[in-house]
């Protein structure tokens, strides 16, 4: 749909203009549509958030170390960090800083290093791979925070020789570190969470959530050396260290030859970790990729061992857990360094302005939506934590950006109240709609139908003992087994899922109800009957009121079914054409008409044969269905040619993109040829720009042949359209009937 990845993020890399966003978001409408939780609330009871905080004082040695990192993170000039990348790996820095002195000493070492490669070969790197592992989230927010690439200057690499000396005397003073006061704090915290999370009636199960990889391996040493040896599994985007191979290979062993087995190490080897936390464990401790991907409905307690400044990766992590599904309340505990001022007023902004914590599941999916990206937020507190130095500095720029935020958040609430109040569907309120009282026994109309057409079709060989319930005495066939069968509710497919449940799970796809169904389309209802339908009875039952039928009490009159049955554009659809009317006259809407089969109803014959009009009636109905596909696969086409056009566009960006690139090379080349010291380096140097320069006329050349191709595409689609184009229908009528309401 959208050509090259490239050419796409250039040609919307600018979402700050509307023209742009508002074409990106018609690109998308046809494949995205969110729904927020808080949008269902009304009728779905979700679990609520607890919130823990655990306050901590970092020992002297710990605010010495982030005292001296900071200054030096601080710095106007900085060679060891590339000028493209700064902004970026401090912000990773400080937060590997918060995280352990355990991370951040493994981040010194790496910038170490990387200066290091870099004086010895005379250009600058990248950061990128090197923090890899300590960060593991790099890849993901390095997309997220894109910068210009810029050279070093001489004095940057000057500085270069002068800046290893100091992050060695960092790194030693990060290694000398062995106790960390926010790890004191988790052992306490743990206990005060266990036992609130015990409170709701939950398991004792818990889920660590860090950014850096040294701080997981630092904090399972710390458990497993303080009562929770053997209960603790790691999650993280890896996972190669020797007790998650381990249980990988138990986990195959014990699922060889069952489809949980899909063959992928990595889908597997999560599988497994999730099991194993599950069934055995106590504790997971993941990193930011255990974020993403995974459902822990059995585990009731959150843990923000580091809290990322982006409320939505915040989110992301409570929502492994406080989802649907989940039967208790969810705790989550966070961390306050009570010695640093702006990691409080981070938290006072995450916690207070966001209301990510607490509240009922999905309360904060409104006021995310309404900051926007929570990339935007990241950065403008990393300012503040690299520009401001002393506590006032710090205060009034929070109280800055709290200000800017409200005003952002309220004009957004605003908005998004309206929206929804204009465009949620009434339809969709009524589909989700349950009663307070019997939501288990509340069935869908399509499930009302195949359980009135089961018990019509079954007569006496089973007992109905609810309108969801019955037990089969004689199955109709070999392959059904006599038993309890059921419509399971929710709570019921859950414990389905865990090997819980004891009755056959009744639905549409199984055996006996294929069977009956099939059974229900070979009778013959070619004969006219009159059905008297019993109103007043379906209302002395409690079935509730049917409004559109309570009006026609004391009518009669006519009514028919037929199937509809259409190949267009390749494709055949059936469709169900019901037609009425009273002895009056008064045509009946089809959703009216449908509705008459949800009143009991008695049967007796008539000698009446049906009127002409209810004939036309159903013509009338054959051609506003057909008007409506061919309106449908006209839209079709429409789409299918924007597509088209779109694809080309984006090639088109990609291919000028590469041409401008090749453009600059040849320039660069051209300009190292010139000044090159040698006669051999000068016609090494031509020979590039002459490589370049083809493979400008080849990119030139493709951007014709993309556009001869692109037209071929589009009359591929016309010729294919030309010869689907002739419709096959046919109309099979399935009964008519002669009605009465009473």
């Amino acid at each position: 749909m959208f050509g090259d990845v490239a050419s796409f993020r250039e040609q919307y890399s600018n979402l700050n203009n509307p023209a742009v966003f508002q074409n990106l978001k018609g690109r998308l409408a046809p494949l995205c549509h969110r729904t927020l939780r808080k949008q269902v609330t009304q009728y779905v009871n979700y679990t609520r958030r607890h919130v823990l905080v655990e306050e901590f004082t970092p020992h002297r040695d710990e605010q010495t170390l982030y005292d001296q990192v900071s200054e030096f993170l601080q710095r106007d000039t900085l060679a060891s960090l590339p000028n493209s990348q700064r902004t970026l790996i401090t912000l990773i820095l400080r937060k590997l800083l918060a995280s352990s002195s355990y991370a951040i000493a493994g981040a010194l070492g790496s910038i170490r290093d990387r200066v290091q490669k870099e004086l010895k070969r005379g250009t600058p790197g990248s950061l990128e791979d090197d923090l890899a592992e300590d960060y593991e989230a790099l890849d993901e927010t390095a997309e997220e925070w894109p910068d210009e690439q810029e050279p070093l200057t001489e004095a940057q690499r000057a500085l270069m020789t002068e800046e290893v000396a100091e992050l060695d005397s960092l790194l030693a003073r990060a290694q000398n570190i062995r106790q960390n006061a926010k790890g004191e704090a988790l052992l306490h915290g743990l206990q005060r969470a266990f036992e609130a999370a015990a409170r709701q009636g939950a398991q004792r199960k818990g889920i660590i959530f860090t950014e850096s990889r040294k701080t997981q391996d630092y904090l399972l040493e710390l458990l497993e050396d303080n009562g929770y040896a053997g209960k603790v599994v790691l999650f993280n985007g890896t996972n190669n260290d020797e007790r998650s191979k381990k249980i990988y290979q138990q986990w195959l062993a014990s699922n060889k030859g069952t489809d949980k087995v899909s063959g992928s190490k990595t889908a597997d080897m999560r599988s497994a970790l999730v099991e194993e936390f599950r069934d055995r464990a106590e504790i997971m401790i993941a990193t930011e990729a255990g974020a993403e991907g995974i459902n822990l409905q059995f585990c009731a307690l959150v843990v923000n061992y580091d809290l990322p400044w982006n409320p939505q990766r915040i989110e992301q992590r409570i929502g492994r857990s406080h989802r649907y599904g989940q039967k208790h309340d969810v705790v989550v505990l966070n961390f306050l360094n009570k010695g640093n001022e702006a990691d409080q007023r981070v938290y006072e902004l995450l916690s207070e302005k966001f209301k990510l914590f607490e509240g009922v599941f999905g309360s904060s999916d409104e006021v995310i939506g309404a900051i926007g990206s929570g990339v935007d937020f990241e950065k403008r507190v990393a300012d503040i934590y690299q520009k401001c130095r002393t506590p006032q500095e710090i205060k009034a720029a929070f109280d800055a950006l709290q200000a800017s935020l409200s005003e952002e958040i309220s004009d957004a609430m605003t908005r998004t109240r309206a929206q929804l109040l204009e465009n949620f569907d009434e339809e969709v309120r009524e589909k989700l709609k349950v009663r307070q009282a019997g939501t288990q026994e509340q069935l869908g109309r399509f499930t009302r139908l195949l359980m009135n057409l089961t018990q019509t079709e079954l007569g006496d060989r089973a007992s109905f003992t609810s309108e969801r319930r019955f037990t089969l005495h004689q199955p109709p066939r070999d392959d059904v087994a006599a038993g309890q069968y059921a419509i399971p509710t929710r709570d019921e497919k859950l414990r389905e899922d865990t090997g819980e449940a004891t009755e056959h799970r009744y639905r549409l796809g199984h055996p006996l109800a294929q069977h009956l169904v099939e059974q229900a389309k070979t009778r013959d209802l070619s004969v006219v009957q009159h059905l008297h339908f019993d109103y007043a009875a379906h209302m002395a039952a409690g079935k509730g009121q049917i409004g559109a039928l309570r009006d026609r009490v004391g009518e009669e009159g006519w009514l028919t079914l037929s199937l509809y049955t259409v190949t267009s554009l390749g494709q055949t659809e059936e469709h169900l054409l019901w037609s009425a009317f009273t002895d009056d006259g008064d045509v009946i809407d089809a959703d009216i008409a449908q509705k008459f089969f949800e009143v009991q109803a008695s049967v007796e014959h008539t000698d009446l044969a049906p009127p002409t009009a209810l004939n036309d009636l159903q013509d009338t109905a054959r051609n506003q269905r057909k008007e409506a596909i061919n309106t449908r696969n006209l839209k079709a086409f429409e789409d299918a040619a924007a597509r088209i056009d779109a694809w080309s566009e984006d090639l088109k960006v990609g291919l000028e993109r590469d041409i401008k690139e090749l453009d600059r090379l040849i320039k660069e080349a051209r300009r190292a040829a010139t000044t090159a010291p040698t006669l051999q380096a000068k016609l090494d140097g031509q020979r590039q720009v002459q490589e370049l320069e083809k493979k400008r006329t080849q990119k030139r050349r493709s951007l014709f042949d993309e556009q001869d191709r692109i037209d071929e595409k589009r009359q591929e689609l016309i010729d294919q359209l030309a010869g689907k184009l002739e419709e096959e229908e046919s109309l099979r009528p399935l009964f008519t009937v002669r009605w009465s309401l009473k």
